[in-house]
């Protein structure tokens, strides 16, 4: 687990309020535990030990979830917080195996729903409630939006999908960097000046052009993304603007939930090539 280097109060980095755990999704007023979960309950978990709040970031590639996080990571421990991180393909128990099927561009799509299925209750089991249960912040860059959404668009039912992450925690708050597929097209291309095979959908068989793939595929995942944004209440942000602006906006909401007063920031010189 993370701990906060820049405190400059000089004490122990501070934990999160138990008040910030009690409140119900991106801001709601007080829930029952039952609700703190998608549908059932995670065997043995005792809500009232979640001190911590659990913050989402979901976006596509070239939305700039993976930057804010680290901003958001290094503002937290700023402030004092204590911060924990998880995404996808962090489990110690089958991101290798994941990776590895990945590579060989011949794995079944529910064999793959399957799998990123397991990493992330692994990473719920030994990364998020441990954390939480110890009063940090969790920051998730992806969580399970972006796994109900690819497996939706590759034709699994999003009832057997919302039945798989049953035993998800719900997030406190949700925030949803929206940008374009012709943006995030351009944006991951500079990036890398290549383009990921499943993030294009090349094993969809959309289009022979890889970016028309990308296009229509994305264009696929957005509009899951829009019904999922309905029906769980994210916090919408516009990818598009600046990499400041962005910040500021996903500062000023967690700022509001945690009790934070000063949501002044500039980043260290080790993040300072991101403020842009």
């Amino acid at each position: 687990m993370k701990r906060s280097s820049g405190n400059s109060r000089g004490s122990e980095p501070r934990k999160a309020s138990h008040a910030a755990e009690l409140k119900g999704a991106n801001g709601g007023d007080s829930v029952d535990i039952a609700s703190r979960f998608y549908g059932i309950p995670l065997p043995g978990v005792n809500i009232e030990e979640l001190g911590g709040p659990l913050i989402v970031l979901e976006g596509s590639d070239g939305s700039g979830r993976s930057t804010q996080v680290a901003l958001l990571t290094e503002w937290l421990e700023s402030e004092g917080f204590a911060v924990q991180t998880m995404g996808l393909r962090r489990s110690l128990l089958v991101a290798q195996d994941i990776d590895g099927l990945l590579e060989e561009n011949a794995v079944t799509r529910m064999t793959l729903a399957l799998m990123y299925g397991t990493d992330f209750y692994d990473q719920l089991e030994r990364r998020i409630l441990p954390a939480l249960q110890s009063g940090l912040v969790v920051l998730a860059d992806r969580y399970i939006f972006t796994l109900i959404a690819r497996a939706a668009v590759r034709g699994i039912s999003r009832d057997y999908l919302h039945g798989l992450y049953e035993m998800a925690l719900r997030p406190n708050l949700t925030f949803w960097l929206n940008v374009r597929p012709e943006v995030a097209f351009d944006r991951e291309f500079k990036k890398a000046h290549s383009i990921s095979y499943w993030e294009s959908g090349r094993d969809m068989s959309l289009s022979n052009d890889l970016f028309q793939s990308f296009i229509r595929y994305q264009s696929m995942i957005k509009r899951e993304f829009e019904y999922l944004a309905n029906r769980h209440g994210f916090i919408e942000v516009d990818g598009e603007a600046g990499v400041r602006e962005v910040n500021g906006a996903l500062r000023k909401q967690i700022a509001a939930r945690l009790g934070i007063r000063n949501t002044h920031y500039r980043p260290s010189s080790a993040l300072s090539q991101l403020w842009r």
